[in-house]
C-alpha cells in the first residue's frame, strides 16, 4: 500500500511536473475551502485539511520555542519553573484535548450525515463542559502555586521567583480549555484554515508581548518569568474572543444557531461519554509527564532545565505531525458519518505514511546536529550537553511515533476513545514510568535512562494501535 501511495503522490506532483495545481490547492487550504471531504479525491482532501492544520500546530510549536527562548535568558532556574508549570498544565491539556476529541468525533460525524444543526449543539455542549471544568481546577490551581511546585521538587529560588507564573497559567486555564475546543469544533467541521488564523492571533500577540513585559520597554516595567503568564493570557484571549465571534457570525461551514444555545443534557451526556475516553487517555500520556520530570529533578536543575529545553523542540517539531494526524481524524469521523467506512480507513493509511516521510527527515537532522539546537536557547555547556543527548536519544523513536500517533487520532475521530485510552495506560504508566525510573537509576545512564524509556514506550504504543487498527472494529461505532 505505501508504494502505491508514493506512486500516487509522484504522479500528481512530480511526474507530471503540475507544480500550478499544487499551488492552486495550497492556496485553497490556507484561505479556506468548501469542499466535500466525504466525496472528494482523497489525495486533495488530506492536502486541504493537513496544511493548515501543519501551520496551526508550527505556530503553536514557535510559541513554544520563543516562550523558552526568552525565559531562558533569565537563567536556568526559571526554564526549570516553566518545565514544572508546564507538567502541570498537562492535566489542563488533558482535559482539553479529551473534550475535543469528544467534540471532534460528533462535530465530524454530523458534519457528515448532513446536520448542521446537530453539529452546533454538540459545539455548544462542549464549550458549556469545558468552561465548568476549567474553573473547577483553576481556582485551588492558583492558590496552591507554592505548594505545587515544592511538591514537584522545585528549589526554594524556583518557587519564590517563580509561582506568579504558575500561579496566573493556572487560574487563565479557562483560555487554554475554550482554545482547544473551539478550535476542534471547527477542524472537525472542516475549517481547518480558521483553526489556523485563531492560532496565528493568539501566537502572534503572545510572540510580541513575551520580550516587552519579560525585561521591559519604555515606561513598562521588566515583570520576568511572570510576564511571559501575562502574555500568553492576553494572546490567547484575544484569540477565544475572536473564535466566539467567527461562530456567532457563522460565515463557515459551522455556527451557533440561537436556539442551540442552551443545555441539552442528551447531547451532553453523549459527549461526555465520548469525552471521559480521550480525558482518560489524555491524562495518562500527559500525567506520565509529571512522572518523568519528577525523575528528572531529581538528577538538579541543569538536567531538569536540558529536559526542559530538549522537550519544547520535540514538540516544536512533533506538533505539526500532530496537526496531519488530526486531518486523519477529521476524514474518518466525517467519512464514517457518510457511511463510507474503508474511504476512511484509506485516508488514515496514505496520511500514516506521509507523516512517517516527514518526521522521518527531521529525526536524521535532529540526530547529527542536537547540540546546535539546545545551543540556540542556552549558553550553559552542562544544560547545552545533557539536553543535546537526551534530544538525540528520543529523535531515533520519531518514525515510529509518526505512525502511532496517527493511529490514535483516527480512533478518537471514529469516537472510539477508549481504545487510545487502554493503550496509553499500558505503554505510558506500566511500561514508561517503571522503565524510565528502573533505568535513570543504573550507573552511568542516570537521566539518559528517562529519555531511553519515553522511545521504547511509544514504539510499542505504534505497533498495538497499528495491530487494533487492521481488526477493524472502530469502524462500527454508532456515535
Amino acid at each position: 500500500m505505501s508504494e502505491k501511495i508514493i506512486m500516487s503522490i509522484y504522479n500528481k506532483y512530480i511526474s507530471k511536473n503540475n507544480i500550478k495545481s499544487l499551488w492552486r490547492d495550497i492556496r485553497e487550504s490556507i484561505s479556506g475551502t468548501s469542499k466535500d471531504f466525504t466525496t472528494t479525491k482523497l489525495s486533495k482532501a488530506i492536502l486541504l485539511l493537513a496544511i493548515p492544520m501543519v501551520l496551526e500546530m508550527l505556530m503553536e510549536s514557535v510559541f513554544a520555542i520563543v516562550d523558552i527562548f526568552f525565559v531562558s535568558k533569565l537563567g536556568h532556574d526559571a526554564v526549570a519553573t516553566v518545565g514544572i508549570t508546564e507538567s502541570l498544565l498537562t492535566i489542563i491539556y488533558a482535559i482539553g484535548m479529551g473534550l475535543s476529541m469528544g467534540t471532534t468525533a460528533l462535530v465530524a460525524r454530523r458534519i457528515g450525515e448532513r446536520k448542521p444543526y446537530r453539529a452546533s449543539v454538540a459545539a455548544v455542549q462542549s464549550i458549556i463542559i469545558g468552561a465548568l471544568a476549567s474553573l473547577i481546577i483553576g481556582i485551588p490551581g492558583m492558590i496552591f502555586a507554592k505548594d505545587l511546585l515544592k511538591l514537584m521538587g522545585a528549589n526554594s529560588n524556583m518557587i519564590e521567583t517563580g509561582f506568579l507564573y504558575t500561579s496566573i497559567l493556572l487560574g487563565s486555564n479557562i483560555i487554554i480549555m475554550l482554545l482547544f475546543i473551539i478550535n476542534a469544533v471547527f477542524r472537525s467541521s472542516g475549517d481547518a484554515a480558521v483553526s489556523m488564523r485563531v492560532l496565528w492571533l493568539a501566537n502572534i500577540i503572545n510572540i510580541i508581548l513575551d520580550p516587552i513585559l519579560i525585561f521591559g520597554f519604555g515606561p513598562i516595567p521588566a515583570l520576568g518569568i511572570k510576564g511571559a503568564a501575562i502574555a500568553t493570557t492576553i494572546g490567547r484571549g484575544i484569540a477565544v474572543i475572536y473564535q466566539f465571534y467567527l461562530l456567532i457570525k457563522g460565515n463557515g461551514r459551522i455556527k451557533i444557531f440561537k436556539r442551540a444555545m442552551k443545555l441539552n443534557i442528551n447531547v451532553m451526556l453523549n459527549l461526555i461519554k465520548i469525552s471521559m475516553g480521550g480525558i482518560g487517555q489524555s491524562i495518562i500520556a500527559t500525567s506520565s509527564w509529571i512522572g518523568l520530570v519528577r525523575i528528572i529533578a531529581v538528577f538538579g536543575s541543569t538536567a531538569l532545565a536540558g529536559y526542559t529545553i530538549a522537550i519544547r523542540i520535540i514538540i516544536f517539531v512533533i506538533l505539526p505531525s500532530w496537526g496531519i494526524s488530526n486531518a486523519a481524524a477529521t476524514l474518518v469521523g466525517q467519512n464514517l458519518g457518510a457511511k463510507k467506512p474503508e474511504r476512511a480507513e484509506r485516508a488514515v493509511w496514505i496520511t500514516g505514511y506521509i507523516n512517517m516521510a516527514l518526521l522521518g527527515i527531521v529525526s536524521i537532522i535532529l540526530i547529527l546536529e542536537p547540540h546546535f539546537f539546545i545551543r540556540l536557547f542556552i549558553d550553559n555547556v552542562d544544560v547545552i550537553n545533557t539536553g543535546a543527548k537526551g534530544l538525540r536519544i528520543v529523535s531515533f523513536g520519531f518514525i515510529f511515533y509518526a505512525m502511532g500517533m496517527v493511529m490514535i487520532q483516527s480512533f478518537n475521530g471514529a469516537g472510539d476513545t477508549k481504545t487510545p485510552t487502554k493503550i496509553n495506560l499500558i505503554c505510558f504508566w506500566i511500561i514508561e514510568i517503571p522503565l524510565a525510573y528502573f533505568l535513570s537509576k543504573i550507573n552511568g545512564v542516570d537521566e539518559y535512562g528517562v529519555y531511553i524509556a519515553l522511545i521504547i514506550a511509544e514504539s510499542i504504543l505504534t505497533i498495538i494501535a497499528v495491530w487494533l487498527f487492521k481488526k477493524g472494529k472502530w469502524k462500527t461505532k454508532i456515535l
